[in-house]
């Protein structure tokens, strides 16, 4: 059975998928997932209602064994690399990411994962999207985009720590400087004088670690719709880098492997409510055929230190990798 559970609501009864992000701004309730590479899948439900996580009828290998796309020295060769063109004026910031794979039975049955992800890493955004050709499991704390009528939100993280006490002046120079960018993409189809910053700087605390966190609000433009405000925002600033089309190329020239839905969108919209919540898609596994997938990565800038570097993606993949692999 197809199905998605976003929000504490459960969608039955596929009704279509389409790629048409204009979609969204027809009738229905949608479960939507967008890769960093810009495939979407909008999946339309008849029926939606407050639920639970279904139970799992199937199983789940008592193991995962995963390799990186990405091992450390690479890793911190890239934070390098990064530094250097900071250093040529290319690039401010730039997110550099890995992806781990396991190889997983047929079998296999996600809702498994989802129940560990949910007892053992409760996130805001958490989600689950099965439809043909796609499984993602999300546990992402990282908003992209709500939506109330014609008002627009996205909450970026960058600055990540055990505690609060760990995050550095580099952290918040960080932040600053994706919340800059996120209030210029988002201009872009807002009504001019709208783009506010209501909270800056804000401490979230999160399972086994903390994230800086701040918040962008903006009005949109009348006459805009879906496909405009992913035009203007996507990919997230947060998972990208400034300027963003640098720190695209730089990303693009270093990642060895597609980041999938990991640094995209994962969510849902109700286009009859004009509601939505469309979180990054950070913490998240996706399953692929007989492989399941996660993504892990940090912020570089030019006080960045590629060993701390690589521990920050270990710190973000450590508590979820353990959950998926039984060893939590």
């Amino acid at each position: 059975m197809y199905f998605a559970h976003v929000n504490g609501h459960l969608a039955t009864g596929l009704r279509d998928v389409t790629t048409d992000l204009g979609a969204l701004d027809g009738p229905g309730w949608w479960a939507v997932v967008v890769t960093y590479e810009g495939k979407v899948s909008c999946a339309r439900f008849d029926q939606v209602r407050r639920a639970p996580l279904p139970r799992p009828s199937g199983t789940w290998p008592a193991r995962l064994e995963w390799t990186s796309s990405l091992d450390r020295r690479a890793y911190e060769d890239g934070v390098q690399r990064i530094r250097e063109e900071i250093e040529r004026g290319e690039v401010y910031q730039a997110n550099l990411c890995r992806i781990l794979t396991a190889s997983l039975p047929a079998d296999a049955d996600p809702l498994v994962l989802a129940h560990r992800l949910a007892r053992g890493n409760p996130a805001p955004y958490a989600a689950v999207v099965h439809v043909p050709g796609l499984t993602v499991v999300s546990a992402s704390p990282e908003l992209y985009l709500s939506r109330a009528g014609d008002v627009v939100e996205s909450k970026p993280i960058k600055g990540t720590g055990v505690t609060a006490d760990d995050l550095l002046d580099k952290d918040y120079a960080e932040n600053v400087m994706i919340v800059d960018l996120v209030r210029n993409d988002l201009g872009r189809v807002a009504e001019v004088g709208s783009v506010t910053v209501p909270s800056l700087y804000t401490v979230e605390r999160h399972p086994g670690l903390v994230h800086l966190v701040s918040t962008v609000r903006a009005t949109l433009e009348r006459g805009r719709g879906w496909a405009d405000l992913f035009a203007a925002t996507f990919p997230a600033g947060s998972i990208t880098g400034a300027p963003k089309s640098s720190a695209v190329r730089i990303i693009n020239e270093l990642e060895p492997e597609p980041r999938g839905p990991y640094c995209g969108a994962v969510g849902w919209v109700d286009a009859c409510g004009r509601q939505a919540a469309l979180a990054v898609g950070i913490r998240t596994f996706w399953i692929e055929r007989d492989l399941i997938r996660f993504g892990t990565g940090a912020g570089i800038t030019w006080g960045s230190d590629p060993r701390r570097e690589w521990r920050e993606t270990e710190l973000k993949a450590s508590r979820l990798v353990a959950l998926a692999s039984g060893r939590s």
